[in-house]
């Protein structure tokens, strides 16, 4: 398996991001990305423009954010060069899909492309003109995965009037973990079926007078050093040009729906190097992955974890944390069912943030 950094939910001019692709592009070669997937609300206009390619050593790959006439339930898309539904004009002049969420959500996935839940429990009592847009649909069964971290979410969320500059000039310190109640839904779904998580930076570059000057607050290279999805793919993604992208794109978009990454907040550290697999019955298995589990063989599963560095390592299993403990690596042994995957701490701030192992 080859190993790949991205970034995720990314808007443009194309739609309310302040900053050009070409500008996009310039801050992520300059920030040690394999990856970014740009996500621009209702449209699909950077793939006609023909920027869905690799640009040097730096792939960009095209989605789009989707949500409905109340601008509610967001979801990002990935694997579609079409959208989906027809499109109205909002009051506050945005565009809203005329299905509702349960209804493009479906055909999104009989269409043979990949959505995650964007932002699913947002919630904000400041920042008037960008409210809270939560998700509300969880009837739907049909979605691939959620994004269980969004940076301008949690920055937006712990935003007041006593806090406002120290979080204008250093947006990526308040940045500390998913919320708790995004972890618990995620745990619960995937006890009763497989749901995969990324993280997103929900990058807009906004810029905000203060004082009568103009600052641009999370400017695309600064969100860049923020909340990374790594993948893992089976065979090497190629670093020049030729016609190997749209195979290069598909391993990349499918490892994410299918769970073969992990999310990690790159300001305290680089999450290159970090593993959850698990051995049973003379196979192996890593993230993303099922194991049917006989209790009759008695075998035990053997879960093993590798970090680049010393963190607080919590195993997670069935949304409780069953162990915790300090260190580079670690070993446990199950005999049991149930959903596992790891979380890795620094100083009290979230780090590392695997997909489950599911043992069925």
């Amino acid at each position: 398996m080859f190993e790949y950094s991205g970034s995720l939910h990314i808007h443009s001019r194309y739609s309310d991001g302040s900053g050009t692709v070409e500008e996009i592009i310039k801050a992520a070669q300059e920030s040690d990305l394999d990856f970014i997937i740009l996500t621009d609300h209702n449209t699909l206009k950077a793939l006609k423009k023909g920027y869905e390619k690799r640009h040097d050593k730096l792939m960009l790959i095209v989605g789009y954010e989707l949500n409905d006439r109340k601008n509610r339930n967001h979801y990002l898309v990935l694997g579609m060069d079409e959208l989906v539904g027809q499109f109205e004009k909002l009051k506050d002049g945005d565009t809203g899909c005329r299905l509702d969420a349960k209804e493009y959500v479906k055909k999104i996935k009989d269409k043979g492309g990949f959505g995650f839940l964007a932002h699913p429990h947002e919630k904000r009592q400041q920042l008037k003109d960008h409210p809270a847009y939560p998700w509300t649909e969880w009837e739907s069964e049909d979605f691939t995965g959620i994004e269980i971290w969004n940076h301008m979410s949690e920055w937006a969320e712990g935003l007041n009037e006593s806090n406002k500059l120290q979080r204008l000039i250093h947006p990526l310190k308040s940045i500390i973990a998913p919320p708790e109640v995004t972890l618990q839904k995620w745990d619960e779904l995937n006890q009763k079926r497989k749901v995969t998580a990324i993280g997103g930076i929900d990058a807009h570059a906004h810029k905000h007078n203060i004082m009568g000057f103009e600052f641009e607050i999370f400017s695309y290279k600064v969100l860049f050093k923020s909340i990374r999805t790594h993948v893992f793919t089976e065979k090497e993604i190629s670093k020049s040009d030729g016609n190997n992208f749209e195979y290069d794109k598909k391993q990349i978009i499918e490892s994410l729906a299918a769970g073969r990454s992990f999310i990690v907040n790159n300001y305290y550290g680089s999450g290159r190097g970090f593993r959850f697999s698990a051995e049973y019955d003379g196979h192996s298995y890593s993230m993303g992955d099922e194991i049917k589990f006989d209790k009759t063989k008695g075998k035990k599963i053997i879960f093993r974890t590798l970090l680049p560095s010393e963190a607080k390592i919590r195993l997670i299993q069935n949304g409780k944390c069953i162990d915790e403990l300090k260190g580079l690596d670690c070993i446990w042994d199950k005999d049991e069912t149930g959903t596992f995957r790891i979380e890795a701490w620094k100083n009290d701030r979230g780090w590392i943030f695997s997909n489950q192992i599911r043992v069925i």
